[in-house]
């Protein structure tokens, strides 16, 4: 009823159903935001367990009627796993055409630093469209890497580096940043007793656009994508966040960023959790079958 109400130009047909033929008979795109939510005393592996029972049944029926170029984007979380899971169920559609959403977590990074521009020029002087190429390293979750080293911010006209802008600020970009990132959508949940609505709609639609139409020159995007020959270190086989830069529909790992101990040390960091998330849905796989 939202989407009929809404007066979207493009929008030409609902269709409401629960039958996975149907859903996904040659689709070109999939926003997949159904998931298990993780209760209150849940153990991470009870969560995935029950994700695995979803996203294996859905990944089957994504093999069989989707079109093989179809772009799937995992909003459900553990979104890295998910991802992971699902791909892994769909085996004839190429492992380059899923994603697990991280934009949300750069959409908040360029806030926060324009924010924290805004606030030591005591005036809102620069919006987030201002602030460019901020970094989501590793998983969706509180061990996920902020990176500001490579952003940029628009002053006078000028792409100014973050530390170039603001020299002082080295501290706050390495402590406080990095936590207000990893854990805003708990805060979001604690405002508003509910998760992240408009704003992960708005990075889940950004996210799809980009993979569509690609990025422009200069500019990157944190996706969760295949960590496959990746040249950051990270162990292969995992839905890890990485910069990339999008054209004619594929995606690319931006290669060769200077990666100073301090990041290295973050990245790895999210690349273990990963790891063990990714033994534990292995296991709960292996279980079913």
């Amino acid at each position: 009823m939202e989407v009929e109400d809404g007066g979207y130009e493009l929008v030409k047909g609902v269709v409401a159903t629960d039958n996975l033929e149907v859903a996904f008979k040659d689709i070109d795109a999939a926003f997949m935001v159904g998931g298990f939510p993780r209760l209150a005393g849940m153990e991470r592996k009870d969560l995935i367990g029950k994700n695995c029972a979803i996203f294996e049944s859905q990944g089957e029926a994504l093999n069989t009627f989707a079109k093989k170029t179809v772009k799937v984007l995992v909003v459900a979380n553990p979104c890295n796993t998910n991802c992971n899971i699902f791909r892994k169920c769909a085996p004839t559609i190429p492992k380059e055409n899923f994603a697990a959403m991280t934009r949300l977590d750069m959409h908040r990074s360029l806030w926060q630093i324009a924010k924290k521009y805004n606030d030591k020029a005591g005036a809102p002087v620069v919006s987030a469209a201002e602030v460019k190429n901020p970094i989501i390293w590793g998983n969706h979750s509180a061990t996920q890497y902020p990176d500001v080293t490579h952003a940029t911010i628009l002053i006078d006209g000028k792409e100014t580096p973050v530390f170039e802008a603001m020299p002082d600020e080295k501290d706050f970009f390495h402590g406080e940043f990095i936590k207000m990132i990893q854990q805003r959508g708990k805060a979001v949940i604690e405002a508003r007793g509910s998760s992240s609505a408009a704003s992960a709609a708005s990075a889940a639609a950004a996210c799809m656009r980009d993979w569509w139409f690609g990025t422009a020159p200069g500019k990157f995007v944190s996706m969760g994508v295949c960590s496959d020959g990746n040249k950051y270190g990270v162990p292969e086989d995992l839905i890890y966040s990485f910069p990339v830069t999008i054209k004619d529909k594929k995606w690319t790992i931006v290669p060769d960023l200077e990666i100073d101990d301090f990041s290295h040390s973050m990245m790895d960091k999210t690349a273990i959790e990963l790891l063990e998330e990714a033994e534990l849905s292995a296991a709960a796989l292996a279980e079913k079958k």
